[in-house]
């Protein structure tokens, strides 16, 4: 790599190297995902979704598990949210039929998946339905390994996108048959943010 190269991307990763307060994100402005949903589960037909996802050439990917408050328990995910151009899929894991259709756009090594903490994701779905995962990219291992002061969902927002992504839903239920419209835009709003982060990361060539 040229020492220009070089030079450049140090000037660039300054801007980066600062971190956040939580009164500094809170101060941002709030950031939604305002494009199509569709919640989808084994009641429905996924199909179509999985043919317009196969397109795709990044993917954001996220998954939301029922909390415990059991010390030691732990509940296998309830979602599994993939985000596209121009829609975000959320699929309600009612039935392993569900995450079985959606292995082969997991186990694509030409469809980049995007998000952050994925190996956690990852296992936790395999103990579902095995399958092998192909082009996964944990935003949140990449900033640590380029010295990034923020790893998690939240920081990277507001650190590359200048907003700030609400955390409330975080504990509620996941596994209800009926999902609330906050639930909802939190799901796909985590997805589609992945998304969004990794063409930054792109971008900026961090990626």
């Amino acid at each position: 790599m040229k020492i220009d190269k070089i030079l450049w991307i140090k000037k660039r990763m300054n801007n980066y190297t600062k971190k956040l307060t939580k009164d500094e994100i809170n101060a941002l402005p709030l950031l939604k995902y305002q494009g199509q949903i569709q919640v989808l589960s084994s009641k429905d037909d996924v199909q179509d979704s999985v043919d317009y996802l196969m397109t795709q050439k990044v993917i954001g990917f996220d998954t939301e598990t029922r909390p415990t408050f059991k010390k030691g328990s732990a509940n296998a995910p309830s979602l599994v949210q993939l985000a596209g151009e121009e829609a975000v899929f959320i699929y309600q894991l009612d039935e392993i039929s569900v995450l079985k259709k959606l292995s082969p756009i997991l186990s694509n090594k030409n469809i980049t998946k995007s998000g952050v903490s994925v190996d956690r994701d990852l296992i936790e779905l395999m103990f579902l339905y095995p399958f092998d995962p192909c082009s996964f990219v944990d935003l949140g291992d990449i900033a640590r390994n380029r010295l990034i002061p923020h790893h998690g969902l939240r920081g990277l927002t507001a650190l590359f996108l200048g907003s700030r992504i609400s955390k409330g839903a975080r504990t509620s239920d996941w596994g209800r048959d009926r999902l609330s419209r906050s639930q909802i835009s939190y799901a796909a709003t985590d997805a589609w943010v992945g998304l969004e982060l990794c063409k930054r990361f792109e971008r900026e060539n961090l990626i």
